[in-house]
């Protein structure tokens, strides 16, 4: 089973597409292998800002699971609901399972050990990231444009932007709506 979860993890990293047309994985352990590697990409990422800014591993444990299950909504409504093509028939758990084995190349975050790592880290594991978000979309919608699956994740990721830009500038008061007075 071990072996079984690292050959995910290794073919995700690799960007290998047979990961996401096997069914093989897509089993009954498999949520639970997306929810692990999502769980250790939140906390990688955590490892990673410690080296500039004390950050709570726990909390970006759960916020992983948070952002696994807003990228997986966003993808299945974008590209099974509004813009599917004719073969697309996947269901909710594969997309969700999809989207965590994606993340993968997120692990690489650990490696972000001096402040000087930290930002190349990060940056380049997280076009990683896109990259496999990308090849995951084609493979478990059936589509058969790139360019539709990367329209699909870059739209995913334009509203989830929008909606986290927000929600921090209501945090802070800083939306122009929080200027008016009545």
């Amino acid at each position: 089973m071990f072996a079984e979860f690292l050959n995910i993890i290794f073919k995700s990293i690799k960007l290998d597409k047979t990961l996401y047309s096997d069914n093989k994985n897509f089993g009954e352990a498999s949520i639970y292998f997306a929810g692990i590697i999502m769980i250790l990409d939140g906390i990688a990422g955590a490892v990673a800002a410690n080296t500039i800014i004390k950050t709570a591993i726990a909390m970006s444990g759960l916020t992983a699971i948070v952002t696994w299950l807003i990228w997986a909504i966003f993808i299945f409504v974008i590209g099974v609901k509004l813009f599917p093509d004719k073969q697309t028939k996947v269901s909710f758990k594969k997309v969700l399972t999809a989207v965590g084995f994606a993340h993968a190349p997120g692990l690489l975050r650990f490696f972000a050990v001096t402040p000087d790592l930290m930002i190349p880290i990060i940056f380049l594991t997280q076009f990683w990231i896109f990259a496999g978000l990308i090849i995951s979309t084609k493979q478990v919608l059936n589509l058969k444009s790139n360019f539709k699956s990367f329209g699909i994740v870059l739209l995913s990721f334009l509203i989830i932007a929008f909606l986290s830009i927000s929600f921090v500038m209501s945090r802070m008061n800083v939306l122009p709506i929080n200027n008016i007075s009545l």
